[in-house]
């Protein structure tokens, strides 16, 4: 909901190559209670202020010497690539009106000017840009959320699987390899017992973040479930290479964490699959990484497996084939020994 404060508060660009006519402009706005006035006599800065600041309403004099209105528009439509001109074009010829609007400015004032009809016409502009904007920043919150897990801001499972099957077909046309590496604390559900809920999404953000300092930039760190994480490696150079991705992530989980006073240990294990010895596709990949991450759980926790399926010959992609094989860490300090 816009309020009246916030349409006081939009910023306003004025242009206008006589001063006369900024003043007057800037005099009929503030005595409206209007609080952030800017104006430029120069029609070539409107573009840069306008990449500064971010106007609501441009006031735009349609004729200045040099650079008119008319052009002005057009450079500020290569700056608001979705289309909306802020611009309340101002000018004392009617024959420019119909042009101002179809150059892309959404209403217009005329010269001389009318206080009931420049405060209405500003109002009702300012409103619209600011409904504008708020549609859109909801529309953007919305695509947040359906792509991103709300605790720690992690993709979730529809981001995760755009991810993959985008580094699956890169890693097809360029005859690569990729990895998926699939995560799940030990003793998690313990924390929550006995430490509760509050601490175990503390401790969740934070090993997320741990997550996503220890890879890539360009890979992704997903959490598709409680205490389940997965993470997409978009190009690897082989098994050794996801192996020791999934090594460097249990060493840097296993860290103690310092919340609310105490001092709280987790583990993870881990399952890998690798395109395209472990799968050809996102979901036979996951299932060859899932099975490993069981295999991990069950020969002791704190460790890493990687996936013995091998429906692809690994040759294909001039690697040895898979081992199977589980790498046991120590303990970490004063970490929950008990499975969830």
């Amino acid at each position: 909901m816009i309020s009246s404060s916030d349409i006081l508060h939009g910023k306003i660009l004025i242009v206008d190559d006589k001063k006369a006519n900024v003043l007057l402009l800037e005099r009929m706005l503030r005595g409206a209670s209007y609080v952030s006035i800017a104006s430029t006599m120069d029609s070539g800065e409107v573009c840069e202020l306008h990449c500064k600041n971010g106007y609501d309403l441009i006031l735009l004099d349609l004729e200045m010497p040099g650079m008119d209105g008319f052009k002005v528009m057009e450079s500020l439509k290569e700056i608001e690539t979705e289309g909306y001109l802020p611009v309340l074009a101002v000018t004392a010829h009617p024959v420019h009106k119909l042009r101002a609007l179809q150059g892309g400015a959404r209403d217009f004032i005329s010269k001389p000017f009318d206080l009931t009809e420049v405060l209405m016409r500003v109002h009702n502009m300012l409103e619209v840009r600011l409904l504008h904007e708020a549609a859109r920043n909801h529309g953007k919150m919305l695509e947040s959320l359906a792509l991103k897990d709300p605790l720690t801001g992690l993709a979730n499972r529809r981001l995760l699987a755009d991810r993959m099957s985008m580094a699956i077909v890169h890693a097809r046309r360029n005859k690569s390899i990729m990895a998926v590496v699939c995560l799940d604390l030990d003793g998690f559900k313990q924390i929550n017992d006995t430490l509760g809920h509050g601490t175990g999404d503390a401790l969740l953000k934070m090993v997320a973040g741990r997550l996503v300092a220890t890879v890539r930039e360009g890979d992704t760190v997903a959490r598709v479930g409680g205490d389940e994480f997965t993470i997409s490696l978009w190009q690897v150079s082989g098994t050794d290479y996801a192996a020791a991705v999934a090594l460097k992530v249990i060493a840097a989980v296993s860290q103690p964490y310092g919340i609310e006073g105490h001092t709280v240990g987790i583990t993870t294990s881990a399952g890998v699959g690798v395109y395209p010895v472990h799968g050809e596709d996102a979901d036979t990949l996951m299932k060859s990484a899932d099975l490993a991450l069981y295999e991990a759980k069950r020969a002791g926790k704190n460790a890493y497996r990687i996936s013995e399926r091998t429906d692809v010959p690994a040759v294909a992609c001039g690697q040895d084939g898979p081992p199977a094989f589980i790498t046991p860490l120590p303990d970490a300090s004063e970490k929950v020994k008990e499975d969830r």
